[in-house]
């Protein structure tokens, strides 16, 4: 039975402001397989302070430093390749093979790819007259979905690391785990303090806090059709970035010459 009961705040595994806790349920067997700690707004302001600090220092970071650090991610990462599995397999229900050939895989492509790009990027461009200079955001606030968690965390801490962003992360609080063991690696690859943080939460608490915060520069929100509009009016009085992959709102198309019957 996993309990994870600290948010990953400043570098240091920290306490709830106030402890709520919330059961996670393994979807194959429907029993509880560990529970998780609930943020609340307090929470997030913290985390997001601590981003807020590190980005003054992050964000002047050379390539080379970040490269650094990805490298050390990466490392970390293969490391901790079958924990991550299992958590994957317990906190969604994947059966292992999944888990083991796509699910966390994935997560090292995104960062492989993070790298290989990062290496010949171009952050400053000459077109005609004008010096086209591409700088980091800011403080960016992740909220990712329970059915592909690795892929949907590192798709967007890899960029953010990247570029020179600092991020709070919310994972899903329905498959947390694998989420919670990535702070881990986080931690151990020795990513500065504050640039990385993760609050637990379910999305009506920690997702509004973080994409209504004023010092969230942008929000990436992955999920429901719903959530993603709460998400939009949340962060329209701040005028924030809004980066969004939505559930449901791409319907499939079946014509009358489908081959369903067939079996194909």
């Amino acid at each position: 039975m996993r309990e994870y009961l600290k948010f990953y705040i400043d570098g240091q595994w920290v306490d709830p402001v106030e402890l709520k806790t919330l059961d996670v349920i393994n979807p194959a067997t429907e029993g509880v397989c560990g529970k998780i700690a609930l943020g609340s707004a307090k929470d997030v302001d913290k985390a997001v302070a601590a981003a807020k600090k590190a980005f003054k220092t992050w964000s002047q970071t050379t390539r080379e430093e970040r490269l650094d650090v990805l490298n050390r991610i990466l490392a970390e990462y293969q490391k901790r390749f079958g924990d991550l599995a299992v958590a994957v397999t317990e906190e969604m229900g994947a059966p292992a093979s999944l888990a083991q050939r796509a699910q966390v895989p994935i997560g090292m492509g995104h960062l492989s790819t993070a790298i290989n790009v990062l290496k010949d990027f171009k952050f400053e461009e000459q077109r005609g007259p004008t010096l086209l200079v591409k700088e980091p955001i800011g403080v960016c606030g992740f909220i990712t979905p329970w059915n592909w968690p690795l892929n949907q965390i590192v798709c967007k801490v890899a960029p953010a690391i990247a570029t020179g962003c600092t991020m709070v992360l919310k994972p899903s609080e329905v498959a947390p785990f694998s989420g919670h063991i990535f702070a881990e690696i986080m931690h151990a690859a020795g990513v500065p303090a504050g640039v990385f943080n993760l609050v637990h939460g379910d999305g009506p608490t920690v997702g509004a806090a973080l994409s209504s915060h004023p010092d969230i520069d942008m929000v990436s929100f992955t999920g429901s059709t719903r959530a993603g509009i709460e998400v939009a009016r949340n962060a329209a009085p701040t005028v924030k970035r809004v980066a969004q992959e939505l559930g449901g709102k791409s319907p499939n198309i079946v014509l009358d010459d489908d081959a369903f019957a067939k079996g194909v």
